[in-house]
């Protein structure tokens, strides 16, 4: 039974570290942050003591489980581990120094893994003697819930270390997609139009924030609308990964932010976390109404779902991932109502070229340049 160390005791790291744990390893919890350690601890008493009153588990699972992870303070307690997963912040050179760290206190057969959202795998791994052993393992919050898990190997990882984690998070029942290393992977790049060309849409006085998101739930059936999610993510959180892929794809316009949204971070409205984002979270707020018009609320559907799809055929066309991991990675990992290239057939390859080839004879903008893939499928006729 491989031993799990997980780096961070945040959300996420607490998180990573009860998936484990509930699937009978010995897992290492580590925090320089005395106070983040207690609160992980008693936060996961917490959930399991919810989860023995719903009848998901036993009392003696619980007990069994809180006894399976150990909690340190220094990544000294890692040396016996198989598998490292760093859960800390997003900063390259900060992780960079602590994977050295790491490489010289473990056995030569440890995995090093990220958990980190956009940042480049090959570049972390480059800190290390061994990069062969390093590779992105990138679950989405929180872990315990979220089926998804993207398995990123940089460029120097070795085929026996994404095989031996890539089974190793299949045997804990999650959804594990392959994604190549480039910025913001796969869902934090497939999604980045349902954000970015919704914002743009408000920003022409097309619609307002709540009629854009009834729009997308009622026509679409997403479980939540742009600005919803946003604040629910956080604006700042949110502004932040939009800006890191601009860059890191070297300010191609598909992924500009938007000054409306850096605007709402500078003034501190992150949203339900600050009380105001898009919306008010104040107690007596009232919820603002949409504008029920369904020609409009089409309107607005077909243009964010178009840029999704075009996302998503350009991140098959550049073998980031299959059609199939696609597709899970936007259900399982957002919960998105169906894959996006399967509602590109079912609404006709040709159709979303039609209203691409629109947008960018309307505007001029690259932004709305329609993937290669996309003319290719409609010229042979073949969906995906």
């Amino acid at each position: 039974m491989f031993k799990i160390g997980v780096l961070g005791a945040g959300s996420m790291g607490s998180g990573i570290a009860q998936v484990a744990a509930q699937c009978g390893h010995p897992v290492i919890l580590c925090d320089t942050n005395a106070a983040q350690l207690d609160n992980a601890k008693i936060s996961l008493a917490k959930t399991l003591e919810k989860l023995v009153e719903k009848a998901k588990i036993t009392a003696a699972e619980s007990q069994a489980m809180q006894q399976r992870i150990s909690y340190a303070n220094s990544i000294q307690d890692f040396s016996a581990c198989d598998l490292i997963i760093e859960a800390i912040i997003e900063n390259l050179e900060i992780k960079k120094t602590v994977f050295s760290q790491l490489e010289s206190i473990v056995s030569e057969t440890c995995i090093l893994a990220s958990n980190t959202s956009s940042l480049s795998i090959a570049s972390i791994a480059s800190a290390c003697k061994n990069p062969q052993r390093v590779i992105g393992i990138h679950f989405f919050n929180p872990a315990p819930l979220m089926p998804l898990v993207e398995i990123i190997p940089a460029v120097q990882t070795s085929d026996a270390s994404t095989k031996t984690s890539r089974d190793l998070v299949d045997s804990w029942k999650k959804v594990t997609v392959l994604a190549k290393d480039t910025p913001g992977f796969i869902v934090n790049r497939v999604a980045r139009p349902f954000y970015g060309e919704a914002l743009r849409i408000y920003e022409e006085g097309i619609a307002d924030f709540a009629t854009i998101d009834w729009a997308m739930t009622e026509l679409g059936g997403f479980k939540m609308g742009p600005f919803t999610l946003m604040d629910y993510i956080g604006n700042d959180v949110n502004y932040a990964v939009t800006e890191s892929v601009f860059t890191s794809f070297y300010y191609d316009p598909r992924y500009k932010p938007s000054l409306t949204q850096k605007r709402h971070a500078e003034a501190g409205w992150f949203g339900r976390k600050s009380g105001r984002g898009y919306y008010s979270y104040a107690k007596d707020a009232l919820s603002p109404e949409p504008k029920k018009d369904l020609k409009l609320a089409e309107q607005i559907f077909n243009r964010v779902l178009v840029m999704l799809i075009n996302e998503a055929a350009d991140a098959v066309f550049l073998n980031i991932a299959s059609v199939k991991d696609v597709d899970l990675a936007m259900t399982k990992g957002v919960n998105y109502p169906k894959g996006l290239l399967q509602w590109a057939n079912e609404l006709g390859i040709d159709k979303v070229l039609e209203q691409l080839d629109a947008l960018y004879n309307e505007y001029r903008e690259d932004r709305y340049r329609a993937s290669v893939l996309l003319r290719r499928k409609v010229q042979s006729g073949q969906g995906f």
